[in-house]
């Protein structure tokens, strides 16, 4: 098939994780230190070894000759664009970044940015959640985003008490039974 019939892809999946990642306006980017550890590590890994490694792959490939059948080359270069643009979107997110250690709340009963907190719900099922910037949100470790519904409803509130918020299922009531800060890896 000649190549002009065959769409690339043109990003359009890195916008829509950017777009699903976006911070509301004027809010800050906050970020647990271990969670800026984090991007900052996979920053420095594209940058360091794993563009380099691609670059050298397709300098290989152009010096093969024919580049429009070349699948090294088209591979490569499509591999690159990906690492170019997570390395765009890593950037931009650790320049915005504050951090903030959840160690430094101390002995406090009240729900902040990176608090740990039991709830149980009508039924009496408890589940833990630990609340943490956009970037480190992961719902199967119990990480949820401090820009979510549950997270925005559980802010400022103390142990004891009982919020309301809107989940996917309807409007949903759970108590708050402990808020403990410790360190996030």
């Amino acid at each position: 098939m000649n190549k002009a019939f065959v769409r690339e892809s043109d990003g359009d999946d890195e916008e829509e994780l950017e777009a699903s990642l976006k911070l509301p306006s004027g809010t800050r980017n906050y970020i647990t230190p271990g969670g800026h550890a984090r991007l900052k590590s996979e920053l420095e890994h594209l940058v360091k070894r794993e563009r380099p490694h691609v670059v050298e792959i397709v300098a290989w490939a152009a010096s093969n000759g024919d580049r429009s059948e070349n699948g090294d080359y088209i591979y490569g270069k499509r591999r690159l664009r990906e690492i170019d643009r997570r390395i765009r979107f890593l950037t931009k997110r650790l320049d915005i970044a504050e951090i903030v250690d959840p160690l430094r709340q101390g002995d406090n009963d009240q729900v902040f940015f990176g608090a740990r907190v039991t709830v149980a719900d009508v039924d009496g099922a408890e589940n833990t959640y630990t609340i943490v910037g956009v970037d480190e949100a992961d719902v199967g470790r119990g990480r949820i985003s401090w820009i979510s519904p549950l997270a925005r409803a559980l802010i400022k509130s103390r142990e004891g008490d009982s919020v309301r918020f809107q989940s996917p299922l309807g409007i949903r009531e759970i108590d708050i039974i402990e808020v403990i800060y410790e360190a996030i890896d």
